[in-house]
């Protein structure tokens, strides 16, 4: 059981940053205006990202390598720089929309006004990066996870008709309106998301690495690091995509149940459920809401350090000493601060998440090629090449996104 314990880590921690506050407004809306006819989709695309992560997991631990840097010892470098371009714009323009869905949140609660906590949130989180070392963060996001379970207590709260909700999960509706289209798309966008991929490879090679004060936590064979990287990220797709499912249940059963189904965020969502699910429904919505920030926003704003770090060959990792990664670290505060300064220039959460979903069905597809090509790449990969399954998921994902982005920009 301990030694089960210990070996989760990169896959469970980046499928909760997944749910970060710009992703639960898309399944918090997903709900309010569809009620549960939106469910299947949490099902469908557990294959999909699944295969991707357990892909970018094995690149990390086999090649030893971040994604960006592998990508870079074998494709011609303006094919890096241009992913790590989009990646920037689009997890900035994510970074500003979560830390405003929190700062939101607590002003809910508090009264006190957001700005406030747009400033607590973005120092805090920069600090964190900067000076934590990568063990203690690990262990930090670990417990962080756990505040996600809020959302099925809410969910329970919402008292919905569970014989509905069944039928609705396992019995695709599939409508080929736009608004359907739309909110389809834009779920797939905010589940398979390309920071994840440059995350989840960065963290399997410092999950490995050994330092002076600690040993590597994955198992020193290959092999059974390997093993060990698919089950903990199949656990924590299967938990990202269970937490969605319970929000869009929440919302489902109370607002469009209720009629109110113009909501434009997650705080919007938090505040309509009181008279509707009651105090405490509302209050674990909202707490589940600011917890997630604190695990998804530091997952953002790392990967673009990662990604850029690599793609320039620069010293980078969360156990590096601040004099010693300079640039790395500086990434990581520019990203938090173009954020937080996003939120003050009259640009509002629901543009912003737009744009950002724009983006990343722009650079999912052509990034899940490229993640395709490198598994199967003996160069790289050696005996570890992708096998039929890997191979077969990763291509239909491909094609999925493809035709996301393509849905994205016909409507835009």
């Amino acid at each position: 059981m301990v030694r089960g314990v210990a070996e989760i880590g990169p896959g469970l921690i980046t499928g909760a940053a997944d749910d970060d506050p710009s992703g639960i407004s898309t399944y918090s809306t997903a709900g309010a205006q569809f009620g549960y006819s939106m469910l299947w989709t949490t099902l469908f695309s557990v294959p999909l990202m699944a295969s991707v992560q357990i892909m970018c997991a094995r690149i990390g631990l086999v090649s030893g390598r971040g994604l960006a840097s592998v990508l870079r010892r074998h494709y011609p470098i303006w094919v890096v720089w241009s992913a790590c371009l989009l990646l920037l714009v689009a997890n900035t323009v994510n970074i500003a929309a979560d830390l405003g869905g929190m700062a939101d949140a607590l002003m809910l609660l508090t009264g006190v006004r957001s700005i406030w906590f747009h400033c607590f949130f973005a120092v805090a989180i920069i600090v964190l990066l900067v000076f934590s070392s990568y063990r203690a963060m690990a262990r930090a996001f670990k417990w962080l996870t756990l505040v996600l379970l809020a959302y099925v207590g809410a969910a329970v709260l919402a008292h919905p008709r569970w014989y509905d909700v069944l039928r609705a999960t396992v019995v695709p509706s599939i409508t080929f309106d736009r608004a359907h289209l739309m909110i389809v798309v834009a779920i797939l966008g905010t589940t398979i998301s390309p920071y994840l991929f440059f995350w989840q490879a960065a963290q399997e090679v410092e999950d490995r690495k050994p330092s002076a004060t600690r040993v590597p936590s994955r198992p020193t064979a290959l092999p059974s690091a390997l093993a060990v990287a698919r089950r903990d990220t199949i656990l924590g797709m299967f938990f990202s995509n269970a937490i969605a499912f319970f929000i869009m249940l929440t919302t489902g059963a109370t607002l469009f149940a209720a009629g109110g189904r113009d909501i434009l965020s997650a705080q919007d969502a938090a505040a309509a459920l009181r008279p509707l699910a009651g105090r405490g429904a509302a209050l674990l919505f909202t707490l589940g809401l600011v917890g997630t920030g604190m695990l998804g926003v530091p997952v953002l704003a790392g990967s673009t350090a990662y990604a850029i770090a690599e793609a320039g060959g620069w010293v980078g990792g969360m156990d590096e000493r601040p004099r010693q990664a300079t640039k790395f670290y500086g990434i990581i505060a520019a990203g938090m601060l173009l954020g937080m300064a996003l939120q003050h220039v009259g640009v509002g959460g629901f543009r912003l998440l737009f744009w950002a979903a724009v983006v990343n069905g722009m650079l999912a597809p052509p990034l899940i090629v490229l993640i395709l090509l490198v598994c199967n790449n003996r160069s790289v990969m050696g005996e570890h090449v992708n096998g039929r399954w890997l191979n077969g998921l990763g291509f239909v994902t491909a094609i999925v996104m493809s035709a996301a982005a393509v849905a994205v920009l016909a409507a835009w």
